[in-house]
């Protein structure tokens, strides 16, 4: 059931995309590459484990558990459609 100009399956298709751009962000930061064996921050040693785990790592777990807590919040997406929340 389509509403005003929306297309049936509008709806859907745009939690789609939002879902499909959310996981090409969330890929886009892992890390990739030759993992490093000490933190990129504090200089500590980085476990072997982790590093066998995580190619590319470059944070030891505080300092990444410190970096996730202060990345960034919400993706700010709207998935409600209301005018007032389109407008802020």
């Amino acid at each position: 059931m389509a509403n005003g100009w929306a297309g049936d399956g509008a709806v859907t298709e745009q939690i789609d995309a939002t879902v499909t751009d959310g996981i090409r962000r969330a890929q886009s930061r892992l890390p990739q590459g030759v993992g490093l064996t000490h933190c990129a921050e504090c200089g500590e040693p980085i476990a072997p484990e982790r590093r066998r785990i995580l190619p590319g790592v470059r944070l030891c777990i505080p300092c990444q558990t410190l970096a996730d807590r202060n990345g960034p919040g919400s993706s700010g997406y709207n998935r409600r459609g209301s005018k007032d929340s389109q407008l802020r």
